[in-house]
């Protein structure tokens, strides 16, 4: 009973982490680069229309890609952990005693010893099942990923990348000056990005003041760029 509170436990917490690690990849780069290009754009193009639609395409060609890249990375990682398990199988049955040495080796890492040492291997090496789910996390420090995670990970970075991109484009949506709708963005898109940087150090154990400074001033800095860069051109 308490092996399995604690498997569900590990299992909760680990699949939390990733999913506030998709939402952090995803609103970074949505609040980012769709505010930068919208920037850009300001200093180039006399419609807030054509922003809104330039904005709009963005926002939905880079949750695709985004969304595409974080369902690759997780089959990747179900891949690797298959690949890897496979390996672990075949030395555990064709190179036995090599394999012992090495569960010896780490449980004494741990602390065990004598008697107690030889039981614990024992035990251990006694089944195939036990014996390779030991091996995948304590030699290779691998779990077994969910398979739903490949299209968790996509859905949820996806989500979000649209979520912080609508951000910076809405005031272009309802406001005709184009100057007046980029003060608008700068506003919500800093407060935006605050917000978010806050958030991300609280659950990432950064520091949440440095934590929104610097999402802020990437922010600033991929938008400043973007319009110095366009106004140039123009």
């Amino acid at each position: 009973m308490s092996n399995d509170h604690h498997s569900d436990h590990s299992e909760t917490h680990f699949t939390s982490t990733a999913v506030v690690r998709d939402i952090v990849i995803g609103m970074a780069d949505g609040l980012t680069v769709p505010f930068a290009l919208a920037a850009g754009l300001s200093a180039a193009v006399d419609s807030s229309a054509i922003i809104v639609t330039a904005g709009l395409a963005e926002v939905a060609a880079g949750s695709i890609a985004m969304g595409l890249g974080g369902y690759l990375a997780g089959k990747t990682d179900i891949e690797h952990y298959d690949s890897e398990l496979k390996r672990e199988a075949h030395e555990i049955k064709h190179l036995r005693e090599h394999e012992i040495l090495e569960v010896q080796e780490i449980l004494s890492e741990y602390g065990l010893k004598g008697s107690t040492l030889k039981t614990v291997v024992k035990s251990i090496t006694s089944n195939r099942e036990r014996w390779l789910k030991f091996m995948m996390k304590f030699e290779l420090n691998l779990e077994r990923p969910d398979p739903k995670r490949a299209m968790i990970s996509a859905s949820t970075i996806a989500t979000s990348y649209i979520v912080g991109g609508l951000i910076p484009l809405m005031p272009y949506f309802f406001i005709s000056d184009i100057m007046s709708a980029l003060k608008m963005s700068v506003i919500a898109t800093s407060i935006a990005l605050v917000l978010f940087g806050w958030i991300k150090g609280r659950y990432t154990g950064v520091n949440q003041g440095r934590s929104a400074m610097q999402t802020l001033v990437i922010g600033a800095l991929a938008s400043s760029a973007a319009f110095g860069l366009a106004h140039l051109l123009s």
